[in-house]
C-alpha cells in the first residue's frame, strides 16, 4: 500500500457529529516496528556514527516488506531522536525497508505496558524475524468487573 492510500485509510471520520479517529479495516494491521536491536544491531544514541553502516536483519527486512507489500502499514518506531531522522531515513532507504511512516523519540528503557482505547497486540522480538503466529498467553489488563472462570 502506498503512502498516498494510506493516507485515505487513516483521514477524518466523523461519528454524530463529531470527529473520531479512523479505524483500520479488520485485514489492515498497523504495525509499529522497533529499529535497534529488532531490525539492525543494538546501537544506542550515544553512538550514532554505527546507525549509518549497521547491516539489517536479512529476515526483518523480507518479513517487514512482505507485510507492506500484503497492504500493511509499516511505522518503524525508534527510541532515537530527531537528530538522528536523516541518517535513519536514509539507512531505511538504502536498505531497501519499504515503510509508510517513521517516529522518532520512543521511550527509552523497554519493558513497555501500553494502554490505548484500541486493540494492541505486542510481540517481543527475540532473535528471528517470522510471521506471525497464535499463541495463549496471559496478559494484564485492567479490572472491568468482569472475570473469566
Amino acid at each position: 500500500m502506498k503512502r498516498e492510500d494510506a493516507d485515505k485509510l487513516l483521514h477524518e471520520k466523523v461519528e454524530a457529529g463529531e470527529k473520531v479517529s479512523p479505524i483500520l479495516p479488520k485485514d489492515v494491521k498497523n504495525y509499529l516496528i522497533d529499529i535497534d536491536g529488532t531490525i539492525t544491531d543494538d546501537i544506542p544514541n550515544e553512538e550514532p556514527e554505527r546507525m549509518a553502516t549497521c547491516k539489517p536483519y536479512p529476515d526483518a527486512l523480507a518479513t517487514c516488506n512482505k507485510w507492506y507489500d500484503e497492504g500493511h502499514l509499516i511505522c518503524f518506531f525508534t527510541s532515537r531522536t530527531e537528530d538522528h531522522r536523516e541518517v535513519t531515513t536514509n539507512w531505511l532507504n538504502k536498505h531497501g525497508f519499504k515503510f509508510h511512516s517513521l517516529l522518532m523519540g520512543k521511550p527509552r528503557g523497554g519493558n513497555y505496558h501500553w494502554i490505548d482505547n484500541h486493540l494492541v497486540k505486542a510481540t517481543r522480538y527475540k532473535g528471528k524475524f517470522t510471521d506471525l503466529v497464535d499463541k495463549k498467553v496471559t496478559i494484564q489488563v485492567f479490572d472491568d468487573g468482569h472475570h473469566e472462570s
